[in-house]
């Protein structure tokens, strides 16, 4: 490949040797009730980090209520009442008039208790969200890590290529890749966002801001070209590796396509797991399958099994080894979903060849979410809601 990157696996450059393709499994069953096929859905989450947080906030400052006069204490009826620690100790009712240093420290009584349940409130905000994921970027990969992450980390082959248009039955050596480099700008101190450069041999310069939180990655791309031609770049590819957060990674089993039947995209309106009805097998190069987003040339895409449906939403993700999350991605404007041959799913970001002076911008998301289809889809059409309207015209052959 003409391009930099020094990865060597790429999941769409052919393998040394012939590969028979992926066969469409009995996906009947699979895809006749695709809403309620794949792992169950809307798991319960256990709220004992929760409680602990606020036994142990209300604990602190309950202790902190001792003085050296004494102790405050609660009545059954909630008045609040001070006993004194000196031999001859009296109780003293709060509404009568205590003597001074009693009355000072029933002044930091309603003090404490009129901020504690702020303190408490935050405590408990605190426990109820994971830390946020961390972002890494060395040698074209970027890596995605976290403790609450099924695999604890998910890496990115970022970018694996630059491609050119009528792309579909060439050679991806000789004519689709079209030449990159990156480079690190900066990442924060948290490893919660980083800034990428990226040098295309076009001429076109990207730049990326990518930011995680806890359960998301966000892109914001601006693609321009300076010179005074027309960028050969149609399209792009972010790898997306997911064998070890499906369960189904290289240490898991030595079947490489395992990560299939956990994965999905949307058509006709639903969730169907994959292998899809409708699977191609044939294409310069297999196996693998491509979906072409609305209104992109169908002869512009990757050279793999090209689906003849186009995808009623962009999405495309799979499920958890456990079952308990999703991810999932989306790229705005897009060239196309795409199950590639290295266990990796791909949401690959459109170009379109950009005119002399003009500038693009990108947007992208990488869901890391419990699952809960329902939030994911309501989420994804908050943050695309153009994407309604692209898939608005319905399939396309």
């Amino acid at each position: 490949m003409p391009s930099v990157i020094s990865e060597s696996s790429s999941a769409s450059v052919p393998e040394l040797t012939p590969m028979a393709c992926l066969a469409p499994t009995d996906s009947a069953a699979t895809d006749s009730n695709p809403a309620t096929s794949g792992p169950r859905m809307n798991c319960d989450e256990s709220s004992t980090r929760a409680k602990a947080a606020f036994n142990s906030a209300a604990s602190g400052w309950f202790c902190a209520l001792r003085s050296s006069s004494g102790t405050l204490t609660g009545s059954p009826m909630g008045a609040a009442v001070f006993t004194g620690s000196a031999p001859g100790r009296k109780r003293i009712a709060v509404d009568s008039a205590p003597p001074q240093a009693d009355a000072a420290a029933v002044r930091s009584m309603k003090l404490i208790l009129s901020i504690l349940p702020i303190v408490c409130a935050a405590a408990l905000g605190q426990a109820a969200e994971p830390a946020k994921l961390k972002l890494h970027w060395a040698k074209n990969m970027l890596t995605i890590s976290g403790a609450h992450l099924p695999g604890k980390e998910m890496k990115i082959h970022y970018l694996e290529a630059y491609c050119r248009d009528n792309s579909q039955t060439t050679d991806w050596g000789r004519h689709t890749v079209v030449g990159h480099k990156t480079r690190l700008l900066s990442r924060t101190g948290d490893g919660s966002q980083l800034r990428l450069h990226c040098d295309v041999n076009d001429g076109v310069t990207v730049e990326h801001v990518i930011t995680a939180t806890h359960d998301e990655v966000d892109f914001r791309l601006t693609a321009h070209n300076p010179t005074n031609k027309r960028s050969e770049a149609h399209w792009a590819q972010p790898c997306i590796r997911v064998g070890k957060f499906s369960g189904t990674g290289a240490d898991a089993t030595a079947d490489k396509y395992a990560y299939i039947k956990k994965s999905f995209v949307y058509l006709d309106g639903r969730r169907a797991m994959m292998p899809t009805q409708g699977w191609a097998t044939e294409a310069r190069y297999i196996p693998g399958q491509v979906w072409a987003g609305p209104g992109v040339p169908r002869a512009d895409v990757n050279p793999r099994p090209l689906h003849p449906d186009v995808p009623s939403n962009g999405l495309i993700g799979c499920f958890s080894g456990d079952g308990s999350m999703i991810f999932a991605t989306a790229f705005e404007p897009y060239q196309e979903l795409f199950q590639g041959v290295i266990r990796c799913l791909h949401s690959d970001f459109r170009l379109g060849g950009l005119a002399p002076g003009e500038t693009l911008q990108i947007k992208g998301k990488i869901y890391l979410v419990k699952n809960d289809e329902t939030t994911l889809l309501k989420r994804y059409r908050n943050d695309f809601p153009g994407h309604k309207a692209l898939h608005s015209k319905g399939k396309q052959r």
